[in-house]
């Protein structure tokens, strides 16, 4: 079995048991985000870097309901951002994209990853070898059947984006394995 016949095999079992698990939790709230009570606080703020304004600014964190999110997005990029699901390997519209420009986060907007940082990984997802910056992104571990791996979440708004392996190129040797449907692409003007 290659590379690539290996790597959709592996992603049709994360997707098949990504899908058992949200009919398994189906009418439960799974989502990382909590819900807002009329006497919540004010929001969280999170320090994220700017591209336009090239430099570091401190935003509210993004946080909506179940309800609000559902609204907001797609099933696909409800089920990827708010329920850690993943697409299909080959599937998404990033993942053969050349276009240059910077990928930003579906759920609000936060730059995550430029087309300078892009690279064809051969395994069906859009592939980057460092985000715009670390904080722009939050890691975490996530234990799964294949051992443990690290989960990569937007800093503002929490949406699961990926994960991210130590297998990718140079100067960081690091491979960000991002869903098509938990980015939204703009252009360089």
């Amino acid at each position: 079995m290659n590379r690539r016949t290996r790597i959709a095999a592996v992603a049709f079992l994360v997707a098949a048991l990504g899908a058992a698990g949200a009919a398994a939790g189906a009418g439960k709230s799974r989502s990382a985000t909590p819900a807002k009570s009329a006497a919540s606080p004010a929001p969280a703020r999170v320090k994220i870097y700017s591209q336009e304004k090239k430099g570091y600014v401190m935003v509210e964190k993004v946080v909506k309901t179940e309800e609000e999110w559902k609204k907001l997005l797609t099933p696909q990029q409800f089920k990827v951002t708010r329920h850690a699901g993943t697409e299909v390997a080959f599937t998404g519209i990033y993942w053969d994209h050349h276009e240059r420009g910077t990928y930003r986060c579906i759920g609000c907007g936060t730059e995550l990853f430029t087309s300078d940082t892009k690279f064809d990984s051969g395994t069906g997802w859009p592939s980057f070898w460092k985000p715009v910056a670390k904080e722009n992104v939050s890691e975490r571990a996530d234990a799964t059947i294949f051992g443990t791996a690290t989960e990569i979440r937007c800093s503002r708004c929490d949406a699961h984006l990926g994960h991210v392996f130590d297998d990718g190129p140079k100067p960081t040797g690091l491979r960000y394995c991002i869903n098509s449907a938990s980015l939204k692409f703009e252009a360089s003007k």
